[in-house]
C-alpha cells in the first residue's frame, strides 16, 4: 500500500495516467463496506417507527435505496475521466470559487457523519469490553475507535481502499450471521405479509431518510474511482458502484425492518442490547461487528473530509485536515450521546436538502452538456458561475419552503400535512435550471 501525497496539490490536480492503476473491483468494496453499519439497521427500525411496516416498508426501502444509489453511481463515473476527487470535480459546474461553498458544506457533513456513525459503535465497544471485564466510559471507548479510524484515513486513498475490501469481507460475514440470528429470534418480527395504512407524509419522510443515507455518498463517489484507468468502461464503474451502495444498505435496512417491531425503540442503544441478547454465545461477534464497522465507514469519511476542506479553499496538509475532522466528530458524538434518534433523523433530512440540488446540477452538467461547450471542462474556468448561484438559491428555497423536520417545517410542508418533498424539488429544479443554462450557453456559442 502506498501513502497518498499529503499536499493540497494532490487534491487540486488530476491524477496522472501512470497512477491510474487501481483494479475496478475495488470500486464495489469502497461503496459496499461503509454501509455495513448499525446506522443503516437503525434506518430500518426508524421506518417501522413511522408505521411503514410489511410490504409498504419494503417498498420504501427498495425505492429509497434506488433513489439514493443512482446519483452515487452516476457521479462515480466521473472519477476515471477527470482524475479528481468529487468536490474538486464540481469546479466544472460551479467554478473555482463557486465550488468552495458545497465543498465546505460537504466537509461539515463529514464531521456530522463521523459523530452519527461513532455513537452506536462506541456503545457496542463498551459492551464488548465489559464482557472481558474491562469497564470503559463512553468518551474513552469512542476515543479508541476514533483514533483507529484516523490512522486508517491518514494513509489516504490506497489505505482506505484496502481497508474497505478486506474489512468488508469480514463485516459481510459477521452481519450475515448476526442478521439471520436477529430476524429468527426477534420476538415479534414485522412480517412481509403485514399491511400498512401509513400516511403520505410518513412515506415521504421514510423515503427521505432512506435515500439520503446513500445519496450522501454522491459527494464522495469519484474520490474512490479516480485511480481507476480512464479507459475503464463507464458502465462497469456505474454498476460496481450502484450494486455496492444499494446491496449493503438495503440488506442492513431490511434487518432493521424485520426486527423493528421487536425492538420498537429506534435507537442504537436498544438495537445493540437486542443484538447482544439475541446472539447468545455469538454476542461478542455481534458487538465486534457493530463496534468496528465504524472503521470502514469513517476511514473513508475522514479521508474525503480532507479532500473537501482543501477544495473549499483551505489548503492545509491532508493529514492535518483528517485530524481536525476526526476531532470535531469526536466532540459532536460526545455532546450528542443520548439524543441520537432526533439528531439522526434531523441530520439525514438536512443533509439531503443541499446534496439533492448539488447532485442535480453536477449530473445535468456532466451528462447533458452540449458538444460545443464540452471543451470548457479543460479550459480556464471562471470563479463563480450561474450554476453556483442556482445551487444557493434552490437550496435556500427548498429548506425554507419544503423542509419538514422537528427543527423547522416550511409552509408548503405544512400544507402537505408534514410531507417532505423538498429533496425531490431541489434535485429536479436545480437539474432543470442547469440544463437551461447549458442550452443558453450552447446557443450563444452558435450565434
Amino acid at each position: 500500500m502506498k501513502v497518498e501525497a499529503t499536499s493540497s496539490a494532490a487534491v487540486l490536480q488530476s491524477v496522472s495516467p501512470d497512477l491510474q492503476t487501481m483494479k475496478a473491483d475495488r470500486v464495489f468494496w469502497s461503496h459496499f463496506a461503509p454501509n455495513l453499519a448499525p446506522s443503516a439497521w437503525v434506518i430500518g427500525i426508524l421506518v417501522v417507527s413511522l408505521g411503514l411496516t410489511g410490504w409498504t416498508g419494503i417498498m420504501v426501502l427498495l425505492l429509497g435505496n434506488i433513489m439514493g444509489s443512482l446519483p452515487v453511481a452516476l457521479c462515480a463515473v466521473m472519477g476515471p475521466k477527470t482524475g479528481l476527487p468529487q468536490m474538486e470535480a464540481s469546479r466544472f459546474s460551479f467554478g473555482k470559487t463557486g465550488k468552495r461553498l458545497p465543498s465546505f458544506i460537504n466537509w461539515a457533513n463529514c464531521v456530522g457523519w463521523d459523530a452519527v456513525n461513532n455513537v452506536p459503535s462506541a456503545l457496542a465497544f463498551i459492551l464488548l469490553l465489559r464482557m472481558v471485564g474491562i469497564p470503559a466510559p463512553f468518551w474513552l471507548a469512542l476515543g479508541v475507535l476514533a483514533f483507529i479510524q484516523l490512522l486508517a484515513s491518514m494513509g489516504g486513498h490506497d489505505f482506505v481502499q484496502t481497508i474497505e475490501k478486506y474489512l468488508g469481507w469480514v463485516l459481510m460475514g459477521a452481519f450475515a450471521i448476526v442478521g439471520v440470528i436477529a430476524v429468527t429470534h426477534s420476538a415479534t418480527p414485522s412480517g412481509t405479509g403485514a399491511t400498512s395504512s401509513a400516511a403520505f407524509a410518513d412515506i415521504m419522510v421514510g423515503l427521505g431518510a432512506v435515500s439520503s443515507f446513500n445519496m450522501a455518498w454522491a459527494a464522495y463517489a469519484s474520490d474512490y474511482t479516480r485511480y481507476v484507468p480512464s479507459a475503464t468502461p463507464a458502465k462497469r464503474i456505474f454498476w460496481l458502484t450502484f450494486l455496492g451502495t444499494f446491496l449493503s444498505s438495503f440488506i442492513m435496512e431490511m434487518f432493521g425492518l424485520l426486527t423493528g417491531a421487536a425492538i420498537q425503540d429506534p435507537s442504537p442503544d436498544a438495537l445493540i442490547h437486542a443484538l447482544q441478547a439475541w446472539s447468545g454465545p455469538l454476542a461478542p461477534l455481534a458487538l465486534a461487528a457493530v463496534a468496528f464497522s465504524s472503521v470502514a465507514i469513517n476511514a473513508a469519511n475522514d479521508n474525503t473530509a480532507a479532500y473537501a476542506l482543501i477544495s473549499a479553499g483551505i489548503h492545509v496538509n491532508r493529514m492535518l485536515s483528517a485530524v481536525v475532522t476526526a476531532g470535531l466528530g469526536y466532540v459532536l458524538a460526545v455532546m450528542g450521546e443520548g439524543r441520537f434518534v432526533s439528531l439522526y433523523e434531523n441530520y439525514l433530512l438536512l443533509a439531503l436538502y443541499w446534496i439533492a440540488p448539488w447532485c442535480g446540477i453536477v449530473l445535468a452538467d456532466w451528462y447533458c452538456r452540449p458538444a460545443n461547450i464540452k471543451a470548457e471542462r479543460s479550459n480556464a474556468l471562471p470563479g463563480w458561475t450561474s450554476s453556483a448561484t442556482v445551487f444557493v438559491a434552490v437550496t435556500t428555497l427548498t429548506i425554507s419552503l419544503f423542509s419538514s423536520t422537528p427543527l423547522y417545517t416550511g409552509p408548503i410542508a405544512t400544507m402537505l400535512k408534514g410531507a417532505d418533498i423538498g429533496y425531490l424539488v431541489g434535485f429536479f429544479l436545480a437539474g432543470g435550471l442547469q440544463i437551461c443554462i447549458l442550452r443558453r450557453r450552447a446557443a450563444a456559442r452558435q450565434n
